[in-house]
């Protein structure tokens, strides 16, 4: 019975040792992926900043062809206008 009972709890504590030794793989898994993740999301910061600055640096060119679409939006409306009242002028 003795002998058993020995085997008995040999297994539970190999048992206990494995899952323990799982545990710190993943752990150590787990620690490698976050340093990746930190990486990336260092990365991404960095480019993110880089793509402000040179949003910034090209603002006021993006400003100017906001501008120049609404002149030809307005010159369009214009010709428009004038196509339809010299059509008028043509009827006449």
């Amino acid at each position: 019975m003795f002998s058993k009972m020995a085997a008995y709890l040999t297994g539970e504590l190999t048992d206990t040792r494995e899952d323990n030794k799982l545990l710190k793989n993943m752990n150590k898994l787990t620690s490698l992926k976050y340093l990746e993740m930190k990486d990336i999301a260092v990365n991404i910061s960095r480019n993110r900043k880089d793509f402000n600055q040179k949003y910034a640096t090209h603002q006021p060119y993006l400003d100017e062809i906001t501008l120049i679409e609404e002149q030809v939006a307005t010159l369009e409306q214009a010709a428009h206008k004038l196509d339809a009242y010299s059509k008028k002028l043509e009827a006449k």
